[in-house]
């Protein structure tokens, strides 16, 4: 038997609204609603967990009323950390279940079908799998405030004049350098993983290294297997992504439309939640 745990505990800080990030309306439907559906697609059989924070799922009820919004899922209280929050998940799956487990960020949408697909067959075949993109752009890597990059700057500057001219750059710089970027990747969810292994796993005790399933699993010394993702798997954390992820929906060429049957019009204003 086989599980997602989706995390929704955003606050919206960044998109600068009272509204929780991952129940913004885009579509006409709500980010989190979008989600679900993804994985429902995926599989009718999935059982699906939702993290919410307490105070949040009163909020979400009445949000899948509005919307007449039936998927089931079983909610699970969100924790301290997003850490505390999937082993609040894990604990709602039994000790002794066989499967796999995936994990999942709530405010993102759009992960195609493909993906979720490979990333379940690849965790059936080796225990874990991981969906990445490669990087586009230049990447540099911040070191320390180093003294020499500003000497050497001034070295080029031969006559006088134009060394004085540049003596209010010569404080401490941060130095940085260019990085290959062919050697590095961008890490998406869902992050899919064997039951026994994902358990073991969130049972050790938390680290600040703890950023994602993956770095909790490599810390007992197991590798992580990679496969593809898809670039529209954008997680909304700003209004920029919003405005991406309506770009994304109202496309022509999208797969990612949601049917016109599953969107329903709130017939009353909700009470923005308490995070």
């Amino acid at each position: 038997m086989d599980y997602i745990i989706i995390l929704a505990g955003g606050k919206g800080l960044r998109m600068g609204t009272d509204i929780p990030k991952q129940f913004l309306p885009i579509g006409g439907l709500p980010v989190l609603m979008h989600t679900v559906k993804r994985f429902r697609e995926y599989s009718k059989e999935l059982n699906i967990i939702l993290v919410l924070p307490k105070q949040q799922q009163e909020y979400w009820q009445a949000l899948c009323d509005e919307y007449q919004f039936m998927e089931n899922c079983i909610i699970a209280d969100g924790g301290e950390t997003r850490f505390h929050s999937i082993k609040n998940g894990l604990k709602l799956i039994p000790d002794d279940a066989q499967g796999l487990v995936g994990v999942h960020d709530g405010v993102r949408p759009f992960p195609s079908v493909e993906v979720i697909r490979n990333c379940y067959e690849t965790a059936r075949k080796t225990g874990s799998a991981i969906p990445v993109i490669p990087v586009v752009e230049t990447i540099r890597h911040l070191g320390t405030k180093d003294q020499s990059y500003v000497t050497s700057f001034l070295d080029f500057c031969h006559d006088s004049a134009k060394r004085t001219s540049t003596m209010a750059l010569a404080a401490p710089k941060v130095q940085s350098s260019t990085v290959p970027r062919d050697e590095y990747r961008l890490v998406q969810t869902p992050q899919v993983f064997d039951i026994q292994l994902h358990k073991k796993a969130y049972a050790q005790d938390y680290r600040d290294s703890f950023t994602d399933d993956a770095s909790v699993v490599e810390s007992m010394g197991c590798a992580v297997t990679l496969v593809e993702g898809n670039r529209e798997n954008i997680k909304i954390t700003t209004p920029f992504d919003c405005v991406v992820a309506e770009a994304i929906l109202s496309s022509p060429h999208s797969t990612f439309h949601t049917p016109h049957s599953t969107l329903q019009t709130p017939n009353s204003t909700l009470h923005t939640p308490h995070s």
